[in-house]
Order: C-alpha cells, then structure tokens, then sequence
C-alpha cells in the first residue's frame, strides 16, 4: 500500500478526499503541514501552504469557475483548482498524481481490498493465476505483483502465449539449441532463462497447446527447463504469474487445459472483475489515463465534466478498460468545448439492465442477473467488432484485444444462444 501524508488544512476544506484515497489503496496519513517529514514523501497540501511544500507534493485550491492542473515543472508541485461540481474527479485526479508506476489505478473499496490481498501474495513465492475478462488489468496486477516481490531487482518478462506461433512455442519458451532444427542459426536461452531470478508473466495460459502444458508442468515442479536440441536440463529460477481470460476450471473440465497443471497453477488465484462491478474504479481509471493520453499537451489539461464522468459511470463496458481508453482517446480528439462533455462520449452497444419476460399474460419487466449481463456484454462487443471489421476475424480479434482462438470460442457460444 502506497502512504500518503494530507495536511490537516486539506481534510477541513475537502473532508472526502482522506475517504476516496483509502479507497484508492493508500495508507493515509493526517499530518500538519508544517511538521517534519521524511526525505521521500509526498504530500497534499492547500495552495495557501506552499511555503512547506517539495517539488513531489500536489497542491490543491477550492475555487468557483473552471478546473485546472499545472503539472509539477522547475521545482513547483503540481497544482490542482477545482469547485464542487469537479469534486469527484478531482479527487481521483490528486490519487493518479500521487500514485507509483508499478501500481494499478482503483478507486473502489472492493479493488483496494484485492490489491491489498495481492500485496500479501507477492511477498510469497507462490505461483499466481489471475483470471479475468479481457482489459481488465491482469498485466497491469501481474507487474504489481513483480513489483511488490522479493525479486523486483531481476527482470519481469511478459509473453502472450497466444501470439506465439505454435512452431516455435516450445524453443521460444525453453530456449533451443544451434541447429536444432531448420533456421536456428543461433542457439537461444528461451524465455523461461530470459527472467531467471524474476517472473515471468504467462498471459493467455489456456491457449498453450496441451503438449506444451505438459512441458510446462514439468518446468514448474522440477524448476529446470530442456532446450530444444539439448540433452541436459537447464536450472531456473522463476516465479511463475499466469492469466486467463477464460474460465480455467471450466477448460478443465471441457479437455482443453490439463487438469495437474490448473492445480500446479492455480496456488494463489486473484479474480479480477469486470469493470461494470466495480463502478469506483472508472474515474479513477479515467484519470490515469486521461493524464498518460495528455502528458506534454500544449493546451493544458482536458477535464471530463460532472455530467460526462455520470455517462461513464453508466455504462456496461462490455471492453472493459481497453474499451474506457479508446473512448476517452476518440472524445480527446473530437470533443468541441474545453472540456469533455457527455456528447463528447461515444458509447454504444450498452447492455440493457431489464429485459421482458415472455410466456406471461402481461409482458413484465425482469432484472438481468448480474451474470447474463456480463455474458451478454461479452457477445454484444464481439458482435459489434464483426460488424466495423466487415466480418474479418483476424481484425475483430485484435481489436477486441483477444486471439483467434478465443474469439471462436465465443462465436461458438453465439451460435448456441441463437440455437436455445
């Protein structure tokens, strides 16, 4: 967990920003602004206390009119001026300025619970299998984990094993040997050597070919790797993070995945949510990358208003947070005032939350079960990136963020909700 010192002056003036802090995983600390601090904090600050602050702090003003951020530059602490009407996103705005690199970006008590029990698991050497939709973060938590780990000195090495060619899986993986077989020219160490000392972050898991999950099985109980060609194992020391899109027991169950090595895997399981349960993560994801999106503009810093940040609270982000980026980057360029605005937002393809009941006398309204929506959101994206890529699969594939592979599968549960 982050610390974070806030001056008493700023817990009088914006009581809510202590609470939306703790909830966005820091450690927060009620201090005066005058009193000594430590070499490396960061503090929020009012405007008015500049005199105490450091070129890593944020200083923040309440004012009537229009919001701004000056960035920190020559020296000065980054500023924040917003009223009350730019409150929320203000605050998630002050926890993105203050918050490392190596940690993901959450506003909601639930999610800062999970980081917390991540933080937990990366203090351990357990292999970890996070599972969850796509662009929900499951990189963005396996590097946390990295980060938080004993091993954070060494390398962290990321391989999305559904863009490996199947032919080259196992020597890009394990390394091979000069002449092992047509093209190797050079002997390679593989990616499992590449990251000795560190992790290694195995994305897409279930899309390893069931040969190769026996190879990797071995790897993991043994902790020595065979490279292709070679006669003699290779020791490695690796932590092993995984991730799944897809429903790892259930490709168990269905022959796809190899049930010892979901166990050997599966040690320490993080589930992420969709983005549409967890509803406080989405300023605070927009904030991120609102700043990532505008760092260096010219013009000054672009603010979401009150009414835009509502409409992306609303919707049911079937794409989850690759789906907010893409959003927030087409309002960047296209939005007409000086702020964002609700037009400015084009969204679409937002699941419905009621859906009519047939076979009854009097049609009624029923809720959708939180599950279906999910399912149905899911389907609805695949169906709407078909239709802008002219059916091509390939491109509907990268666009959605997912292989091949697994967009069959969900094709595949398209044609059985037309068939039920």
């Amino acid at each position: 967990m982050s610390s974070l010192d806030v001056s008493r002056g700023v817990c009088v003036l914006v009581p809510g920003l202590q609470h939306w802090l703790e909830n966005a995983f820091y450690a927060v600390r009620v201090v005066d602004a005058a009193s000594p601090r430590d070499r490396d904090s960061r503090r929020v600050l009012l405007a008015t206390e500049i005199g105490h602050a450091t070129h890593r702090d944020i200083l923040i003003n309440l004012i009537d009119g229009a919001p701004s951020l000056v960035a920190a530059a020559n020296g000065l602490p980054a500023r924040v001026a917003f009223g009350l009407e730019d409150m929320g996103f203000a605050f998630a705005l002050i926890a993105e300025l203050a918050r490392p690199a190596s940690v993901p970006a959450v506003g909601d008590a639930a999610s800062a619970h999970l980081m917390t029990l991540a933080a937990r698991v990366a203090r351990s050497d357990a292999t970890v299998l996070i599972q969850g939709d796509t662009g929900t973060g499951k990189e963005g938590m396996a590097r946390f984990l990295h980060a938080q780990s004993g091993r954070c000195c060494h390398d962290f090495i990321a391989v999305n094993c559904a863009a490996l060619p199947e032919t080259m899986m196992e020597a890009m993986l394990f390394g091979h040997k000069k002449g092992s077989f047509t093209g190797a020219a050079q002997a390679s160490d593989g990616l499992f050597l590449a990251a000795d000392g560190g992790t290694l972050f195995l994305d897409e898991i279930a899309e390893l070919p069931l040969a190769l999950q026996a190879k990797l099985l071995r790897a993991l109980q043994e902790g020595e790797v065979l490279p292709v060609g070679a006669t003699h194992p290779m020791p490695v020391n690796v932590r092993i993070v995984a991730a799944c899109n897809r429903n790892l027991a259930e490709e168990v169950a269905a022959g796809r995945f190899r049930e010892d090595l979901y166990w050997r895997l599966n040690v320490m399981p993080l589930e992420l949510r969709p983005l549409t349960e967890r509803r406080g993560d989405v300023a605070a994801i927009a904030a991120a990358m609102l700043l990532r999106q505008q760092d260096g503009a010219k013009h000054g810093f672009v603010w979401p208003t009150a009414a835009a940040l509502e409409k992306l609270a609303g919707h049911g982000w079937p794409g989850n947070a690759r789906e907010l980026g893409n959003i927030l980057q087409r309002a960047l360029v296209l939005h007409d005032g000086d702020r964002i605005d609700a037009a400015d937002l084009h969204i679409s393809g937002a699941p419905q939350p009621l859906r009519i009941v047939a076979g009854t006398a009097a049609p009624v309204l029923e809720p959708i079960l939180l599950r279906d929506m999910a399912r149905h959101s899911k389907l609805e994206a695949v169906r709407l990136a078909l239709r802008e890529t002219d059916g091509h699969r390939a491109a509907a594939a990268r666009k959605l963020g997912i292989s091949e592979r697994t967009l069959r599968y969900r094709l595949a549960e398209m044609r059985e909700q037309a068939a039920a």
